[in-house]
């Protein structure tokens, strides 16, 4: 057995043993965890019902996008005005009474753990000795960081043969740059100037509304 296996083996054996209903223990997919986080948004804000003397359905029904950035995915999630073309990035609730149909998808090696190693990994090409500029850090801002810890990860392309070799970073503090080099590690230009597509060529409907 797996690890993970075993994780939720113990788990089940733990939760098993309360007064409760439980079913079963897994991993959420990314799709569950952006939409079941859409729901919760929503939730909170009173979105799918509100209490005025009792309960009701708010009007006009506008919902709120959702976008979770966590440390090696985001998900991005909202309620598009026009039909979802991607049925695999489509997800449907039926939430008080009301039916809901959500576009959702989870941007793997895009969460803020590995941009961020993506981004070091990109101003690390061509570097062979000597202090590394990022113009990301604050300036004056100085790290030591091992290229280990920048390249033993599967969303970041494979670095130097030596990867015990430490690097010091020094910030720049320089934000035109700094955007430039973020914009870098996002394929736009895959998309091809589709309304519907975010970048690396991912489909996704134009945004609307507002967002948490």
């Amino acid at each position: 057995a797996t690890k993970t296996q075993l994780i939720f083996d113990e788990i089940s054996k733990t939760l098993g043993g309360y007064p409760v209903d439980f079913q079963g223990a897994r991993i959420l997919t990314g799709s569950e965890e952006g939409s079941l986080g859409w729901v919760t948004v929503n939730y909170l804000l009173g979105t799918f019902h509100t209490y005025l003397g009792s309960w009701v359905h708010p009007t006009g029904g506008q919902t709120f996008g959702a976008m979770d950035l966590g440390g090696a995915s985001t998900q991005m999630t909202f309620q598009p005005t026009g039909a979802i073309q991607d049925k695999d990035t489509e997800m449907f609730f039926r939430l008080y009474g009301y039916n809901y149909t959500i576009y959702t998808h989870s941007y793997l090696c895009y969460g803020q753990d590995q941009v961020f190693k993506r981004l070091l990994a990109n101003i690390l090409q061509g570097w062979s000795s000597g202090l590394v500029a990022h113009p990301c850090y604050a300036k004056g801002y100085r790290a030591n960081i091992s290229l280990a810890s920048v390249f033993n990860s599967p969303c970041v392309p494979s670095g130097p043969a030596d990867l015990s070799v430490n690097v010091t970073v020094e910030g720049t503090g320089d934000p035109t740059e700094c955007h430039r080099a973020i914009g870098n590690v996002f394929n736009f230009s895959a998309c091809q100037s589709k309304a519907d597509c975010s970048f690396d060529g991912v489909y996704q409907p134009p945004a609307q509304g507002e967002f948490y």
